[in-house]
């Protein structure tokens, strides 16, 4: 398990990190979220010593991080940290090399892994010569090819289209199913909560909300309410007292409301409109929780 227990980190005035704590157990992902400069980078790049710490500790398995460690840990920087003039290929193989690979073992576990990501046509592809999204695939490529015990990713989802977003979705699912911890920042939190059971919210550099994603949807003050009337447009919404319009399309319009709110009350409105065909009263999804705990 990384356990990162009370960093605090200053950049002369300005404070990055200020007692920042969780724990990200093997075998799950967790989502790490904050608004930008909130010390989300600061935090992860603790773990492989390129941040020196004012105090706290970070730890694996109950143990100060190590060189031996570390090589057992895969990264994957916001900023692109690739040899551009590279082939994908001799990319792969040679950050397999410097976890300690063999040359054989590297070079296989590459092609598995590129293949996985839908590289195998670009493996003589040099890495400055491919789209965003596949130097992106690359990268992911370099983190995983020593098969890490720990993976720590800053925003690997961005600029990702839709497919090559489910790719790399689908890799690290089946890298936590196989008893990896995994870490990664994202500002896609449709993302994060289709994948994450769990997530950190930090802001100012601390934790401001953490845990199973479920359990801060249902402790949330607020609810949403999804409703159709057929043929009944959106109007009637508008006369729901104490309730915010978050959503239009069609005949189909979400409220946000009150945890406390009668959901009788709310049917009553829609159905002096029409024909309600449907009506959903459920917690609010991650990103109003997100808006809560970092209140902006």
């Amino acid at each position: 398990m990384l356990r990162l227990d009370g960093l605090t980190k200053r950049f002369g005035d300005v404070v990055a990190l200020d007692g920042c704590r969780f724990d990200v157990p093997r075998g799950q992902m967790l989502g790490f979220l904050g608004p930008n400069g909130a010390g989300k980078t600061t935090a992860m790049r603790t773990v492989f010593g390129l941040v020196a710490l004012d105090d706290g500790t970070v730890t694996w398995d109950e143990r100060p991080i190590d060189r031996e460690h570390r090589l057992r840990f895969g990264y994957m920087p916001e900023e692109r940290g690739l040899y551009p003039r590279m082939t994908v290929l001799d990319q792969v193989v040679y950050f397999g090399r410097l976890h300690g690979m063999d040359r054989a073992s590297a070079d296989a576990a590459a092609r598995l892994l590129l293949d996985q990501l839908g590289l195998t046509e670009r493996l003589e592809h040099r890495v400055q010569d491919l789209s965003h999204g596949n130097q992106q695939r690359v990268q992911l490529a370099v983190a995983l090819v020593h098969d890490p015990e720990l993976l720590v990713l800053d925003e690997p989802f961005s600029g990702l289209d839709p497919v090559a977003a489910e790719t790399m979705a689908g890799v690290l699912s089946d890298r936590a199913d196989r008893g990896a911890a995994v870490l990664f920042s994202s500002h896609q939190l449709d993302v994060v909560e289709d994948l994450c059971q769990d997530v950190a919210i930090i802001d100012n550099g601390r934790i401001v909300l953490s845990g199973r994603v479920d359990d801060l949807r249902a402790a949330s003050p607020h609810r949403h309410v999804s409703v159709v009337v057929r043929h009944g447009g959106t109007e009637w919404a508008e006369r729901v007292a104490d309730a915010t319009i978050r959503d239009r399309n069609g005949d189909r319009v979400t409220l946000e409301v009150s945890s406390d709110v009668d959901p009788a009350r709310i049917l009553a409105a829609a159905q002096s409109a029409g024909e309600v065909v449907e009506f959903a009263f459920v917690p609010p999804g991650l990103s109003t929780v997100f808006r809560e705990a970092v209140r902006r």
